[in-house]
């Protein structure tokens, strides 16, 4: 079995900030896939259902962002899971808004739902990480998270959740690449393999440019026509 943890603050005064867009990912999960109905477990509110086959438990810990290990940490060791049975879906400010990527461990980046997951469960575990931006002054960060996504974000907002959704099989088999293509694709960006760099052409001489513009009357004869001919590659 698979938990899926999605990370936001509980209540409806948080439920469209930014820093809820991991909840907002694990709706949409749970309605596009059929879930069963949100119930109250493990300090949660959580929703079971399968994916392509897997058996996966949804979760959005109602412990508010600071504590969310807590919650997640008391169902892993319910179902006994170790930390690579754990994707845990969160906002990130480091990202340009819309952007995802997928990564295994690291460093929480500041992000306090992240410490406290990697305080309570180990930090082998995959995490989805969904960027909303930066406001570019540290002194916005919080209001920037705990402010409501502009009505214009829906531009993108709901493309990437949509394909979060429809693509979850991806996210369940670790097929990490083509979800970040179909994510980058579903929300305008350019899909990593898609379009290849192509080679830069070789340096280019001094003859072979004058050779572009070759005059178009050259002497017929005699040693000045004898040298052009060398260098334009008369007939």
């Amino acid at each position: 079995m698979l938990l899926i943890a999605g990370l936001g603050n509980p209540g409806p005064r948080y439920a469209d900030n930014r820093h809820n867009i991991g909840f907002m990912a694990a709706d949409a999960i749970a309605s596009r896939h059929s879930f069963s109905p949100w119930s109250k477990k493990f300090k949660s509110e959580i929703a079971d259902g399968t994916i392509d086959g897997e058996k996966v438990l949804l979760i959005k810990p109602q412990t508010f962002m600071n504590l969310s290990g807590e919650a997640v940490g008391e169902a892993m060791r319910f179902y006994k899971l170790s930390p690579s049975d754990l994707i845990v879906i969160h906002d990130e400010l480091d990202l340009v808004a819309g952007k995802a990527r997928l990564k295994t461990g690291g460093g929480n980046g500041g992000h306090n739902g992240i410490k406290s997951i990697d305080a309570h469960c180990g930090k082998d575990y995959r995490r989805l990480r969904l960027g909303i931006g930066h406001p570019g002054v540290k002194e916005l960060v919080h209001n920037h998270v705990l402010g409501d996504f502009a009505k214009a974000d829906a531009e993108w907002v709901e493309p990437l959740l949509d394909a979060i959704a429809d693509n979850a099989a991806m996210l369940v088999h670790g097929e990490d690449s083509q979800l970040m293509n179909k994510l980058a694709l579903a929300t305008g960006g350019e899909a990593r393999s898609a379009r290849p760099e192509k080679p830069k052409p070789a340096g280019r001489s001094h003859i072979h440019q004058a050779r572009d513009h070759k005059p178009k009357d050259l002497p017929k004869s005699g040693p000045m026509a004898d040298m052009l001919k060398k260098l334009f590659g008369g007939e």
